[in-house]
Order: C-alpha cells, then sequence, then structure tokens
C-alpha cells in the first residue's frame, strides 16, 4: 500500500493505454514514455504492461506502508529514499515505512515508479490508464492528491526472487549494483534529431516550407500537455486551401492547422484529426520527444518507412535482449556490469 504524502505536479496512473476503442471516439491515453514504462516494469518481475505512476516536472512524496520492490525510469527527479539518493534504472527494495520523495526533474520532462506486483486498480475499457478530460481510469479519473492511498497487488514469484536476490547483500541500499548502461540510454533520449517520415500531406505543403521543416529549429511551446506539444517556429504554408476530410490519427502525428504552427500529437491525443499532416515522428524517437521541456528545441531528421520499420524492429530486438540480461542477473545475483 503506498500513501501520497505530496503528489507533484502531475502525477497519474497509466499504463499501454485504452487500445481498441477509437473507433468508438474513445481517446487512447496511457503512458507517455513507452520504453521507461516497459523497462521499469522488467526490472521489477512484472508483465511489461502493467500500470505505473507517471510523473511529471515535479515528482510526488510517497510513504510505503508495506515492504516493497519499485524502479524509477525515464527523467532524472533526484529521488530520495528516506533522505538518501534513490537510484534509478534498476531494482530497489523499499521497507515498510520507507518515504520516496522526488524533487525537480533536472534533466528530461517525465518518468514512472514500477511497484512489484502492480496497482490494484478498477480497469476500465481494459486499461487502468487515466484520462483527465473524461474523468476515467486511475484513481478516480483524476491526478494523484494528498492522503491517496494506493493498493498494489501482492508480489508475483519474480517479484519475490528479486527483493531476495537485493536483500542478500550486507548493507544499507537494497538495490542491484547494475543498471541499465548510461551509454544506450543516451542513445534512445539525446539524439541530436527527431526521426520523421513525411505525412500524408507533405506534397501540399511549399517547397520553402518543406525546407525549413527539416533544416530549421523548433521549440515546445509553454501551452503543450498530454494531448500534444505545440512547436514555436517557421510557419509552414500549404500551397492548397482546400478543407480535408477528418482521418485517423496517431501518436507522434505531426499536423498544421492554419497559423502554420506545427502540433505533435500525443497519448491524450483525439481520435481523427482535420488538419493536415506534414510530418510522422518515428515510434522509436517518441520516448526522446515527450522527455522534453516547454522551451527546449527540436530537429527533425527525414527518415522513410522502411528505416522505421527496421529501428522499430531493432528496439523490440533490445528489449527482448534486456530482459533475458536482466532475468539472468537476478538469478545470478547480479554483477557490477550495466545491462545493455
Amino acid at each position: 500500500m503506498i500513501r501520497v504524502i505530496e503528489p507533484g505536479l502531475l502525477s497519474t496512473i497509466q499504463d499501454e493505454g485504452r487500445n481498441g476503442f477509437q473507433q468508438y471516439g474513445v481517446i487512447a491515453s496511457g503512458v507517455m514514455d513507452t520504453f521507461a514504462y516497459r523497462i521499469a516494469n522488467i526490472l521489477v518481475g512484472n508483465e511489461e504492461r502493467e500500470a505505473v505512476i507517471e510523473v511529471t516536472l515535479t515528482g510526488p512524496t510517497l510513504e510505503f506502508e508495506k515492504d516493497g520492490l519499485i524502479a524509477i525510469c525515464g527523467a532524472d527527479f533526484s529521488a530520495q529514499l528516506d533522505g538518501e539518493p534513490c537510484p534509478t534504472w534498476r531494482p530497489v527494495f523499499v521497507k515498510q515505512g520507507t518515504t520516496l520523495h522526488m524533487k525537480f526533474s533536472k534533466k528530461g520532462c517525465r518518468a514512472v515508479i514500477a511497484v512489484g506486483g502492480g496497482l490494484d486498480l478498477p480497469i476500465v475499457m481494459n486499461s487502468k490508464s487515466t484520462y483527465l478530460r473524461a474523468q476515467i481510469g486511475g484513481l478516480n479519473g483524476r491526478t494523484l492528491d494528498k492522503e491517496d492511498v494506493i493498493q498494489n497487488n501482492p508480489l508475483s514469484q519474480k517479484s519475490k526472487q528479486i527483493i531476495l536476490s537485493l536483500t542478500k547483500k550486507v548493507g544499507k541500499s537494497f538495490t542491484s549494483r547494475w543498471s541499465i548502461s548510461k551509454v544506450y540510454l543516451h542513445e534512445i533520449y539525446y539524439g541530436s534529431s527527431l526521426r520523421v517520415m513525411k505525412g500524408r500531406q507533405y506534397d501540399e505543403f511549399a517547397p520553402d516550407s518543406q525546407q525549413d521543416f527539416w533544416e530549421k529549429p523548433f521549440k515546445v511551446s509553454p501551452q503543450s500537455d498530454r494531448m500534444g506539444f505545440r512547436l514555436d517556429g517557421t510557419e509552414l504554408k500549404r500551397t492548397v486551401s482546400e478543407d480535408l476530410l477528418s482521418e485517423a490519427v496517431a501518436f507522434g502525428t505531426i499536423q498544421v492547422p492554419a497559423d502554420g504552427q506545427a502540433i505533435i500529437l500525443l497519448a491524450d491525443r483525439q481520435t481523427i484529426g482535420g488538419y493536415p499532416k506534414i510530418g510522422q515522428v518515428s515510434s522509436v524517437d517518441l520516448p526522446a520527444l515527450v522527455q522534453k521541456k516547454p522551451g527546449e528545441t527540436i530537429h527533425f531528421k527525414e527518415i522513410s518507412h522502411e528505416e522505421a520499420q527496421c529501428s522499430l524492429l531493432k528496439r523490440e530486438q533490445d528489449i527482448r535482449e534486456l530482459k533475458w540480461i536482466i532475468d539472468r542477473k537476478i538469478e545470478s545475483g547480479g554483477d557490477n556490469h550495466a545491462a545493455g
């Protein structure tokens, strides 16, 4: 059981999202950083798509009222357990009565907290994800608040095995000596550009606007949220004036409304959109995208659909290999080397 002492700026329950209902106008929602989300669950022995606590810009303070297992992945929030630094991207055993305090994000925007056994919350349309505008999912469809209590499910056998491997060590810190490789994480989150495929209406934009889209920087506007990032930058102009029929949109779709300022659609995006689509962010770069803070700069780099597919297959292979390595380290009691 987890008690919320301070909720942070925007802390919600999220999982992979409410998939399969967009045809009925239901927003998919779900976690923003899918890579951090999946790895955090793997680290605590959960199924990859178990619900987590997602935190944004300013983290929460949580008290664990039972012994448990956590993993924090994503942005660096200078997390502390009872005043001591709490490592990230690795499993951590927390004793009953331990307090987790997360500060402002130093680098990046969002992190997730996975809890061994998962969170015991109602399932609404196959998901525990919070969608704030409709007030569904999570804790009564809202952000976490002071004195909220989050129940967690019993530990799985794998979670128990991880705890056993951590508590065998002599010392104060009940965490692994290994973590996900910082070099690998840097490759995922801090590339020079976001890889983007041309959108369905790319050819409707003026040649100068097409060139500017690839060559000029854009800044994330303060008027951004989980629905989408508004970008400040060069005006992108169409050469045709016809209105479009609304059509399906995806996580990472880049739309351009009449003012010429692009919008990148995110987890809480609408189900369809009628603005012209100049591009689509590659799935493998969505984790890097959602870690951008307001005011930070984005550059786009063109890739083909085939290149995007190959990159996604490579990422999935990497995650499978990471899972295998983590399982082996848990079984062996771990060592000092990074995973990945």
